[in-house]
């Protein structure tokens, strides 16, 4: 009982409609962030927020738990976009990529990239003194691969376990994609690509109050459809902080939501 009165009194004296208290817990609402993400000559954005739970109190320590969740949707609009600037190539005396469309799409709790391009391989060589351009291969191809978000073993950052689905190419690209080296360099440079717009848009230290960072560590991950195919990253974690910082933290906030 006197826990719980505690806990009320803590609330009110914070005085702000974002935090809210019931039971023993008492819940902050951090407010959205606009995080800024360059796409070719493109500005695109995720938006961040983030609820943080006071759950258990001893010993001046609070432990909190934190639900942390980027709406992605804006990044799958220019996913064309993203893979384009990662992968397109043009030389005239070897691989010439063109990314013409590609698509990430919700499978909780994971999501699948879809990617359709273009490839061709060019060689060039001189015969009879004068240059000759010659293409070895070339085609339409579509990827699939399914990509799951995990935590690495810091919990501080994200990482993504790639399954590659269905393939489908012209002719003998179709065997490069799926067992050659060309194919795990397209899939690398996908991977990376997804990963560092995640990450960046699932930076605590972007979105979180200055008095929680780095007392808050990342134990799951995942994707979600979050309505109608739009697609979240949803990060759990937690983290233990002083009273001095739950105070700092709720004026945070308050600084926060004045300033909106």
């Amino acid at each position: 009982m006197v826990r719980h009165l505690i806990v009320i009194v803590l609330a009110l004296a914070m005085g702000v409609s974002a935090i809210h208290a019931s039971g023993n817990s008492i819940t902050f609402k951090i407010p959205p962030v606009m995080i800024p993400l360059k796409i070719k000559d493109q500005q695109a954005t995720i938006v961040a927020s983030a609820i943080i739970t006071l759950v258990a109190q001893s010993r001046g320590l609070n432990t909190l738990k934190l639900e942390f969740t980027a709406d992605l949707s804006n990044l799958q609009r220019n996913m064309t976009g993203l893979l384009s600037s990662a992968l397109d190539k043009d030389d005239r005396c070897g691989d010439r990529i063109d990314i013409q469309n590609a698509t990430l799409t919700p499978v909780d709790p994971a999501a699948l990239a879809t990617v359709q391009l273009h490839y061709e391989r060019w060689v060039c060589a001189k015969l009879f003194g004068k240059q000759e351009d010659k293409r070895l291969i070339g085609g339409n191809a579509m990827i699939q691969m399914k990509l799951t978000p995990a935590v690495e073993e810091n919990n501080t950052e994200l990482r993504l376990v790639l399954e590659l689905g269905p393939v489908e190419a012209d002719g003998s690209l179709g065997e490069l994609l799926r067992s050659g080296t060309l194919g795990e360099v397209l899939r690398d440079k996908i991977q990376s690509a997804i990963l560092a717009a995640l990450k960046k848009g699932t930076d605590l230290s972007a979105t979180l109050p200055s008095a929680v960072q780095g007392y808050v560590t990342i134990q799951d991950a995942q994707f979600k459809d979050s309505g109608s195919g739009r697609l979240a990253a949803v990060l759990d974690g937690e983290g233990r902080i002083t009273n001095e910082q739950l105070q700092a933290l709720s004026k945070e906030i308050k600084e926060r939501i004045a300033s909106r």
